[in-house]
């Protein structure tokens, strides 16, 4: 049996106590961690002895939103507000989407995922068997859904939802335990509310949480409000989809009353705050769902309009934007900011009991980074460095589930030149 230990590393827990042990050890055994704390004398029990000789130890990192075969679009349309963005560029193109689109595509953001710390991943989209397969074979964890668009036909719109409830059927627990489900309308202005109370009933019977792109941006919550007389918050609230676990996705535009509402049902948020920059759809008020006690993550959305999944990039601005736009240098510190890619981001998705935080009978999701660069010294204040000063350009080597799908930068799992060579094949197609 094989017991491993990471040794002589500064290990940040994010756990409630929220320990950095210097000179620290973590130790796993059957994709379980087995000990935290201080490195021990004696070494002979563990069949391998991992030296980070003072590199940082971290829980995996958790991208709460996102869209993993969109990147084949990255480039391929910026600059554009959302509707613009959707209607005329994404829409169209995905339309032409394959089972091989959603391969490669998939394959290339797990890469770049993990080779910048993210250990687990949400994904709403279609063609889902592939992604679940990609993250099968490369040993990265994720909570998948069929995304499910409502226009078209009845006929169109059963067909989507029985797809999307045997994506869960079968795919549910698999990988080791590694692949969870959810069911996902995708969002209140592209479903009926006929169609969204089907999605939720399924959502019931399955015993499957929810996640709904929701209040994005200002036109969207104006539509909401033209054609059925509520912002989204409350249109989903009467529509029962807050009774069933939900989590939404940017939440950009929500009042302080709607905000009572999503803290009520405990409804999860994942704020996409580079993206929503960048498509210029607003800052989500993050500091004010905070303080409702509001459990709040970090996505990237795609990298067709974000436009890299690097979640250190997340992490930064998280920290940095509050600051600026409320004259409040005390917002969101450091340590809060990591909270939200990693034991928050466990919170939002419901996997807190298997990641998240370095603890004894967690998941071994572990992530190394390399501080022996001058943009970590002087060691002052290690979480200060990761969020302010570091990148995911610094993890060195990722483990998840004990097993090593990252060794000195390089992905182990995923034949890189094969994936960039196709990905650049099919994206000669658009």
């Amino acid at each position: 049996m094989s017991k491993k230990i990471i040794i002589n590393g500064t290990i940040i827990t994010m756990d409630v106590n929220n320990l950095l042990i210097k000179d620290g050890a973590v130790a796993f055994e059957n994709g379980e961690i087995t000990y935290v704390g201080e490195t021990p004398n004696d070494l002979t029990t563990y069949t391998e002895v991992i030296d980070v000789k003072g590199d940082y130890v971290i829980p995996g990192l958790i991208n709460t939103h996102g869209h993993a075969s969109m990147s084949l679009l990255r480039g391929y349309a910026d600059d554009l507000p959302l509707q613009q963005w959707l209607e005329e560029k994404m829409w169209p193109i995905e339309a032409t989407y394959t089972k091989e689109h959603a391969k490669w595509g998939t394959n290339l953001s797990i890469i770049e995922m993990l080779r910048t710390g993210t250990t687990t991943f949400v994904d709403m989209y279609d063609n889902m068997d592939e992604v679940a397969m990609a993250v099968d074979k490369s040993g990265i964890r994720a909570r998948l859904c069929r995304g499910m668009i409502g226009f078209g036909s009845e006929e169109l719109r059963q067909s989507k939802l029985d797809e999307a409830s045997n994506f869960v059927r079968n795919w549910s627990n698999q990988a080791n335990g590694r692949i969870t489900t959810m069911m996902s309308p995708h969002s209140p202005y592209t479903c009926t509310p006929d169609f969204i109370e089907k999605i939720v009933s399924r959502a019931v019977e399955l015993n499957s949480p929810l996640h709904i792109h929701m209040s994005e941006t200002k036109a969207e919550v104006e539509l909401n409000v033209k054609e059925y007389g509520e912002r989204p918050v409350k249109h989903l609230e009467k529509l029962g989809m807050f009774h069933q676990p939900t989590l939404v996705a940017h939440a950009v535009h929500v009042e302080d009353w709607e905000m009572d509402i999503l803290a009520e049902y405990d409804v999860k948020v994942s704020n996409n705050i580079i993206s929503n920059l960048k498509l210029a759809s607003g800052i989500a008020p993050v500091p004010e769902m905070l303080n409702k006690g509001i459990t709040v993550s970090l996505g990237t959305d795609s990298s067709a309009s974000n436009n890299n999944l690097d979640l250190f990039e997340e992490l930064k601005q998280v920290a940095l934007l509050y600051k600026g736009v409320h004259n409040d240098a005390t917002l969101i510190p450091a340590e809060k900011a990591l909270q939200l890619a990693t034991i928050h981001g466990a919170e939002a998705i419901w996997l807190d009991h298997q990641v998240g935080s370095i603890e004894v009978g967690k998941q071994a999701d572990l992530v190394v980074i390399n501080t022996k660069q001058a943009f970590y010294q002087p060691a002052h204040n290690p979480i200060s460095h990761l969020v302010y000063s570091g990148s995911g350009r610094d993890v060195k080597d990722v483990y998840v589930q004990g097993k090593q799908v990252v060794k000195n930068g390089q992905c182990v799992t995923i034949d890189e030149e094969m994936v960039i060579f196709e990905v650049n094949r099919l994206s000669k197609q658009f």
